[in-house]
């Protein structure tokens, strides 16, 4: 008799994952999409029901059908303010991180430089957005810029920390090896420090991937005439509560659709973490 062992009941003799292997993984797939399908399904009926038993006015919370009716009623305008706001939120979360993970890098070759210029971002971070988004919007205009800009400044704070303790939280034994081996601190930064730091990096990034869009939202409420934020202010005005509702909904979907992107990317890259 041949004995079975562990690794085949894993993996077949070819390498191919074995049936109870495949069907494992399968039913991981299936919780983590059936179960928020699941509760978003049974928040929309407490939802409709409440409103059915407590009787609330349509112009106070709409129901899920006047909702969707909304969505796909209004879904060309909804199309055409979404566009300002994805591109505001792309364009913040691009520069923000990319600003971020520089200043990090040069933090972590420079204490000096560090400790200079670290408690400043700390100050800025900590300046209510409202204020300072008007400031943007008189030194840049009224178009992208302004937005891109606040967008930038919301998601640059948690990736500048998560980054500089990432690059820092380097193994030391590695780093003493590479010195030992006489490699340039480049080196040491590309095959020590810049692995260590990627799974901080994406952490941080699947928080600034749904703050950029708040960030772009706030800066819509100012001195513009596009985008669901400035949707959502104009309908909050008309008491048009369904279409603010459904403006609501397509800013969620875009911020879970980044979400997903940024942790797309991690699974990708950061295979050793799988």
């Amino acid at each position: 008799m041949n004995a079975t062992t562990p690794a085949d009941s894993v993996t077949g003799r070819d390498g191919i994952p074995s049936t109870p292997a495949r069907a494992a993984a399968g039913a991981v797939l299936l919780r983590r999409l059936l179960l928020p399908v699941l509760v978003i399904a049974i928040l929309i009926a407490l939802w409709d029901i409440l409103i059915r038993v407590l009787a609330i006015p349509p112009y106070v919370i709409p129901t899920p059908a006047s909702v969707w009716q909304a969505l796909v009623k209004e879904r060309a305008r909804l199309l055409e303010n979404a566009i300002p706001t994805i591109v505001e939120s792309l364009g913040g979360f691009a520069l923000g991180n990319l600003v971020a993970i520089v200043a990090a890098i040069a933090f972590v070759h420079n204490k000096v430089l560090e400790r200079a210029l670290y408690p400043v971002a700390v100050a800025v971070r900590t300046l209510p957005i409202v204020a300072i988004a008007p400031i943007f919007v008189l030194m840049l205009g009224n178009g992208y810029a302004p937005k891109i800009a606040i967008a930038a400044l919301i998601t640059f704070f948690p990736t500048l920390v998560n980054m500089v303790e990432g690059l820092e939280s380097a193994d030391p034994q590695a780093l003493e090896l590479m010195h030992v081996l006489s490699a340039s601190k480049t080196e040491a930064f590309r095959y020590v420090r810049w692995p260590s730091s990627l799974p901080y990096m994406f952490s941080a990034m699947r928080i600034a991937s749904t703050s950029s869009v708040l960030g772009a939202l706030v800066a819509e409420w100012i001195g513009t005439n596009k985008g669901l934020g400035y949707l959502i202010v104009l309908t909050t005005y008309d008491f048009r509560t369904a279409l603010l509702y459904a403006a609501m909904v397509v800013t969620s979907a875009i911020a879970l659709a980044f979400f997903f992107l940024v942790s797309v990317a991690e699974w990708l890259t950061v295979r050793w973490q799988r």
